[in-house]
């Protein structure tokens, strides 16, 4: 289709605009804060990725850090040995499904991509910057997020004058360093991070004005599967905010976000096939 959005990621081409893409999550730690242990081992991590890829997923994004807030830092060596092994098993299983690493560490992301995975997912959009080099001699994908702070301290009572502006400010200014550090922008995707570093009231207001992000000319990507804010509203414990998760996915699909990051992708997946069936009409 001539003039269509796509998203670049190493040998994969990603059309943008069609459907609400749904990235699955691997998360192969002992301590995130939804499925922490879950996945651990790695045929579990192998085989839950297969499953989510038959369920609906897209992409799949392999974390081996918790960025949950009050986590403490992975060192790269670590965290290498818990992604390495599933990626590359991943990567041979569903050689043409793009896989994502959740890393803000360029060690971590050279090894990943090296061993196959086409995207750095990074929640300090850069902060080092290696990451960029790193990303840019791969000809990876990128996912560039907003966090105020750092994971341990993130929810210490953060505070913005205009949070819609200013995550935005953010990550427009991190596109603009990353392309002139010599990444392509059909290379990019921006994040606002929902949960990192933000209230409910940041949440919300970030996911009210979410079409916002999208005049910064790069794909948007929104996780919010199971987060504090959803509790917080529903009044739920972490495993069953499924319900809130579909309401979020579902104003998403239905705001043109592209792509949302979920651990229940069979339901989420239904959800957003839904909303775009109505949003985005074929043709």
């Amino acid at each position: 289709m001539p003039g269509e959005a796509i998203w670049r990621c190493g040998p994969h081409v990603i059309p943008l605009g069609r459907r609400t893409l749904v990235m699955g999550i691997v998360n192969a730690t002992p301590d995130s804060f939804s499925d922490g242990g879950s996945y651990a081992n790695v045929d579990d991590a192998v085989k839950h990725a297969i499953q989510m890829v038959a369920d609906g997923a897209e992409l799949v994004d392999v974390g081996g850090e918790s960025t949950r807030p009050g986590s403490d830092v992975v060192a790269p060596e670590e965290e290498i040995h818990r992604v390495l092994p599933v990626i590359r098993r991943i990567v041979d299983e569903l050689p043409d499904v793009p896989v994502s690493i959740d890393t803000r560490k360029p060690a971590v992301a050279r090894a990943a991509l090296e061993g196959g995975a086409s995207i750095v997912n990074d929640v300090s959009a850069g902060a080092d910057p290696a990451m960029f080099g790193v990303v840019g001699e791969a000809d990876a994908g990128m996912v560039l997020m907003h966090m105020k702070g750092e994971p341990k301290t993130m929810q210490d009572d953060p505070s913005y004058y205009d949070v819609v502006a200013e995550v935005r400010g953010f990550l427009g200014d991190r596109v603009e360093a990353a392309v002139g550090a010599g990444i392509d922008l059909e290379r990019l995707c921006i994040d606002p991070g929902i949960g990192f570093g933000k209230t409910l009231e940041h949440n919300l207001a970030i996911l009210h004005d979410i079409r916002a992000f999208h005049h910064l000319g790069v794909p948007v990507l929104v996780g919010p599967s199971r987060k504090r804010f959803i509790g917080t509203l529903t009044d739920t414990d972490v495993d069953d905010r499924i319900e809130g998760t579909a309401g979020v996915v579902a104003w998403c699909a239905a705001e043109g976000v592209d792509i949302v990051r979920v651990h229940d992708v069979k339901e989420m997946t239904r959800v957003a096939r839904v909303v775009d069936a109505i949003a985005r009409p074929a043709g």
